[in-house]
């Protein structure tokens, strides 16, 4: 080996993987460099469906805090077996699944930032706020690979859209401050006099999708986008279309929700998506919303390890085989980045002001 590497380390700070946000990406990818991430995050429709199946069993009462607890749980530890890491909420699930051992030791953790719900608003469009308790600081301390922030996302709706930039610009530049890999997901909403179901939404969603890569994607390092159209009304051809125009607008490695819908429609949009430039996947209710379905404990169980894990499992052949790694994306090789070097000296620089006295003097930090 020659005792002068072609490229020092600069090149991954100049791609902004500094070395908490490298290390995170590694742990939330497969080997490849591709994703391929399961979501237990989503609180109101997970508690629904718990209320739901108890109400049908003849228990007319909401959930308790450890019901719902245990069922994070139990869908942690069984569909993470095909995963290259979890989206966990923090107020159920993140500490939990910690102490219970739940998500597997090569398995990395996301932590959602924001709040469920939260204020809109005068034309009903979304207002985001941090989650009560949570910040990325505490995220960090956790010891968690990355933050999610979900940001609602309308462009011609400007009030609730400069709002959000805002929220986005400010979790975007804690975990700059943190140095902790950022996932951001914006997704499309019905306002004003609107439903999820309106013609106007439904016109517009694909253009919403694609512009919110544009506007937002240079604000994240994974971004986590909604599959722009719908199969069955529009075609083959004009979905392509969209994902290509979507691979184009985004500046970051990016992966599919799920939306809730269906597992076969949630296959064949990942097909379509890893064809057009997706480094993978981060899907929650199409993988797991019959296991409330189920009739009791052992059922749900069998259901999580069965059905469940079998879902993961395909999508992650699809990811896998099919999927453009985070290494290919940001044009550097994995043979080219285990022959990178920092320089010496590189920690009394890292986190330390340019210009500064050291970190630890009290200077703000600025992460590299």
């Amino acid at each position: 080996m020659s005792a002068t590497p072609p490229f020092t380390a600069t090149k991954l700070l100049g791609l902004g993987l500094t070395p908490g946000k490298l290390r995170g990406l590694q742990r939330i990818s497969n080997a490849n460099g591709t994703l391929t991430m399961v979501a237990t995050d989503q609180n109101s429709s997970m508690i629904a469906m718990i209320k739901e199946s108890l109400k049908k069993s003849g228990d007319s009462r909401e959930a308790t805090y450890q019901e719902i607890v245990e069922a994070k749980l139990v869908l942690a530890s069984t569909i993470t077996k095909h995963a290259s890491a979890v989206l966990v909420d923090g107020y159920y699930g993140v500490w939990n699944s910690m102490a219970s051992l739940s998500v597997p030791r090569d398995v990395g953790i996301l932590v959602r930032v924001e709040k469920s719900g939260g204020k809109k608003s005068k034309v009903n469009a979304p207002l985001g706020e941090y989650e009560p308790g949570f910040s990325v600081g505490k995220l960090k301390r956790l010891g968690v690979d990355a933050v999610k922030l979900l940001a609602q996302f309308e462009p011609t709706e400007p009030e609730s859209a400069e709002h959000q930039f805002a929220f986005i610009q400010d979790v975007y530049e804690d975990c700059k401050k943190h140095d902790i890999l950022f996932l951001l997901e914006p997704v499309a909403f019905p306002f004003g006099d609107e439903k999820k179901d309106s013609p106007s939404l439904i016109k517009r969603k694909a253009a919403t999708v694609i512009e919110s890569a544009r506007q937002l994607s240079p604000f994240c390092d994974v971004f986590k986008a909604e599959f722009p159209g719908y199969i069955g009304k529009e075609s083959d051809a004009e979905l392509r279309d969209n994902l290509k125009a979507l691979n184009e607008a985004s500046a970051r490695p990016w992966v599919l929700l799920s939306a809730g819908v269906d597992f076969p429609e949630y296959k064949q949009q990942v097909e379509m998506a890893v064809e057009a430039g997706a480094s993978g996947i981060l899907g929650g209710r199409a993988f797991w919303k019959e296991y409330f379905l189920q009739d009791g404990a052992a059922a749900q169980l069998a259901f999580a390890k069965g059905e469940c894990t079998e879902r993961v499992r395909q999508i992650d052949a699809i990811v896998q085989s099919k999927g453009k790694s985070w290494f290919d994306w940001y044009g550097i090789g994995k043979d080219q980045i285990s022959g990178l070097r920092a320089a010496e000296g590189w920690h009394f620089r890292y986190g330390e002001k340019f210009g500064g006295r050291p970190a630890n003097a009290g200077t703000e930090e600025w992460g590299y």
